[in-house]
């Protein structure tokens, strides 16, 4: 039997961002698409047992769980500075830089190989939109894997050129796109969720993450001209602190399934990104057939293809302000970038991701 090691600490990391998710849901996937003879353990930190449960349940089908002795913290020191090691060999599949990369021979062991992933390339391009901590950890395990990981697993082709100028991997990128949450359901009762937050039958609505967030702080100032429609933005209470305008409603530490029902009924999505991080959530916004006004940068331009409106990033943020108002006045627009969106969706599959994964194990 062959395994494949799993980090699945970040499944646990609070708020369940999008690197929460992704980990969660490729974790399934890999567990689902397993190859004959094959099977998936997980790797978790030292964590109170009811995170151990939590995780066997989102995990079913998991062969094992691997428990360190160190809690996250030391453990991202240890593996930062390469102190400690999991045990035995084989394969290891990190869904973040979050794994332990360390100096090996696969001449000599060919199963023992590392592969890990990086979403984003903005601790390398725009470090300010990131706490400084974050931005100086990632550059960090980024150095670690031009060393020592066998592939380095990119969500689009964009991120990988991105990285060019800063890692020398080679050959070892591989370009595996992501998909929509796989929990992406809508409520029964979205309408009186929206309700009890207090919005009106039409709003944009926008997320708000590092790379977006200076964006509506520009957009913010220019949403009067969007008339009695206000602009929704959900956001970490961190986040919410970054935007501080008032022309808009922020919406901090929704539930799950409040997200989703403000995401799922809205008028228009909007993403003003300074600089493409993460593509979850526009993957999101494209699976609920949602108009998409977005910055026209490689990332969101390779992910949308022609179901979202581009504006250029040199423009300003009228001409956002302006692309969304076209939808809001054209009900046959609107309706025909929500198809177009909800269409584009179905070319990212969890299926597919995973077996992309298995694949470059394989091949390694």
């Amino acid at each position: 039997m062959t395994t494949l090691r799993v980090i699945v600490d970040d499944i646990l990391l609070p708020g369940g961002g999008p690197v929460s998710r992704y980990a969660e849901d490729l974790t399934r996937a890999l567990i689902r698409t397993a190859p004959r003879g094959s099977d998936v353990s997980g790797v978790v930190a030292a964590s109170p047992e009811g995170d151990y449960a939590r995780l066997r349940e989102l995990l079913t089908g998991m062969r094992q769980l691997h428990k360190s002795a160190l809690a996250r913290r030391q453990l991202t020191a240890a593996w930062q500075h390469g102190f400690t090691v999991l045990p035995g060999t084989g394969m290891v599949h990190a869904p973040s830089l979050f794994a332990p990369l360390r100096r090996h021979d696969r001449s000599v062991a060919p199963g023992d190989q590392t592969v890990v992933t990086i979403h984003d390339a903005l601790a390398w391009t725009h470090p300010e939109l990131l706490p400084s901590r974050v931005a100086s950890w990632t550059k960090a395990m980024g150095r670690r894997a031009e060393r020592h990981a066998d592939a380095v697993v990119v969500p689009s082709h964009a991120v990988a050129d991105d990285l060019e100028g800063h890692l020398d991997l080679g050959d070892r990128v591989r370009v595996i796109g992501t998909a929509p949450a796989t929990m992406l359901t809508v409520p029964a009762d979205a309408r009186a969720r929206r309700a009890a937050r207090g919005l009106p039958e039409r709003y944009v609505v926008g997320v708000v993450e590092s790379d977006a967030a200076n964006g509506f702080v520009d957009l913010a100032a220019t949403s009067t001209a969007l008339g009695d429609v206000p602009i929704v933005l959900l956001a970490s209470t961190a986040d919410a602190a970054a935007i501080g305008a008032q022309a808009v409603t922020v919406i901090e530490d929704a539930s799950a399934a409040d997200r989703v029902a403000i995401l799922a009924g809205a008028a228009v999505f909007v993403q003003p990104s300074v600089a493409a991080g993460s593509p979850a959530i526009l993957l999101d916004a494209l699976s609920l057939g949602l108009p998409i006004v977005a910055t026209a940068l490689p990332a969101i331009a390779e992910v949308t293809a022609d179901a979202a409106i581009l504006v250029e990033r040199g423009d300003d943020s009228f001409a956002l302000v302006e692309a969304i108002r076209g939808l809001l006045d054209d009900a046959s627009a609107a309706e025909r970038a929500g198809v177009a969106a909800a269409d584009r969706a179905k070319a990212f599959t969890w299926r597919d991701a995973a077996e992309k994964v298995w694949q470059l194990h394989a091949d390694l």
